[in-house]
C-alpha cells in the first residue's frame, strides 16, 4: 500500500485539533532536515520534551498535553525519517545512535534549551533513556512510559504478530495488529486512523542500540519515573518491572493496570497524567 501523504496529514491535523490547549507549531532547521515541534503551555514553564513511540507521531499526546501544559512548556517532537511533519533534507540521514543523539542536541539547541525534562513512550523511551545517559547535563527529570529495549527484549509472540505488518505494511494490517495488542478494547478512531496511515510511511529501519549496561544505569543522574503497562505485549511486564527495580533502584516505579502498550498514552489517561504531573512538579 503506497503512502497517501494527503490523507496522512489530514489525519494528523484532525488529531492535533483535539489538543485542548493552543498549539504553536515550530519548524527547526537541523543538519538532518526540518524538525516539527508542537509546543504548548506557558512560555516560562519548565521545558518538557515528549518523544513518541515507534509508528506514532507528536500529535498523539492529545489526551495528556492538557494536564502537562498547565505548568510545563511542552514540546512534542516528530522524529525525522518517520511519519510526521518533520522532513529529511540533504545528504545526512540519521544512521547511528550518535546521529540520533546529535539530532536531539540540535532540537534542544534550536528551542533554546540547555536543560529539559524528557518523556518517552515505547521506542521513544529507549531514545530518552539513552540520551539521558549520554547527556547527563541536559536532562533533569526523565519519564519512561512502558519503554522497549531498555530492560528486556521483545516477546517472540509479539514479534510473530508484527511480522505481517512489517513485511507488507497496510493500514488494515496495522489496525489488526493494534486490535491484538490492545486486547480488542474500543480504540479511538482518529488515533487508529493516523496510526494505520503512519504504518505505510516508507521509513528507514529504526535506529537502535544495545540495552544500557548495569553500570550505565547505576550512573543515571536524572530523576526517573518508570510507568509499566500491566497488559503490555511487546515484553512481559513483570519481567520488565523486576529488572528495572534491580537495575535502576533510584527510579520511581509504577504499574498501570488495565493499560496496554500501544494505547498507553490515552487509555486511562487520568492515571497517567496524575503520575506524570506529580513527578514533574517543581
Amino acid at each position: 500500500m503506497a503512502f497517501d501523504r494527503s490523507a496522512f496529514l489530514s489525519a494528523y491535523d484532525t488529531l492535533l485539533d483535539r489538543w485542548p490547549v493552543p498549539v504553536e507549531p515550530i519548524d527547526l532547521d537541523t543538519p538532518y532536515g526540518t524538525t516539527r515541534v508542537n509546543a504548548a503551555g506557558p512560555a516560562d514553564g519548565p521545558p518538557l520534551v515528549l518523544i513518541h513511540g515507534g509508528g506514532s507521531t507528536a500529535a498523539s499526546w492529545w489526551a495528556n498535553v492538557g494536564e502537562l501544559a498547565c505548568e510545563a512548556r511542552v514540546f512534542a517532537v516528530d522524529r525525522i525519517g518517520e511519519a510526521g511533519r518533520s522532513a529529511h533534507a540533504g545528504d545526512r540521514p540519521l544512521r547511528t545512535v550518535e546521529d540520533l543523539h546529535g539530532w536531539l542536541d540540535t532540537v534542544l539547541d534550536g528551542l533554546g534549551l540547555t536543560e529539559a525534562d524528557l518523556c518517552g513512550h515505547s521506542y521513544g523511551g529507549w531514545i530518552a533513556l539513552s540520551y539521558a545517559l549520554r547527556r547527563p547535563d541536559r536532562i533533569d527529570r526523565l519519564a519512561l512510559l512502558d519503554p522497549t529495549g531498555c530492560f528486556t527484549g521483545y516477546s517472540p509472540r509479539y514479534l510473530l504478530h508484527a511480522v505481517p505488518m512489517l513485511a507488507r505494511p497496510t493500514e488494515a494490517r496495522a489496525r489488526a495488529f493494534l486490535a491484538w495488542e490492545t486486547g480488542g478494547i474500543p480504540l479511538d478512531p482518529d488515533w487508529t486512523r493516523l496510526h494505520g496511515l503512519a504504518a505505510t510511511f516508507p521509513a528507514a529501519r529504526p535506529i537502535t542500540g544495545p540495552r544500557p549496561t548495569p553500570e550505565a544505569l547505576a550512573a543515571l543522574r536524572a530523576r526517573c519515573l518508570l510507568l509499566v503497562a500491566a497488559d503490555s505485549r511487546p515484553h512481559d511486564p513483570r519481567t520488565l518491572t523486576a529488572r528495572a527495580a534491580r537495575l535502576l533502584p533510584q527510579a520511581e516505579l509504577r504499574t498501570l493496570d488495565g493499560v496496554s502498550h500501544h494505547a498507553l498514552p490515552y487509555t486511562r489517561a487520568e492515571r497517567l497524567n496524575t503520575e506524570l504531573t506529580g513527578f514533574l512538579a517543581r
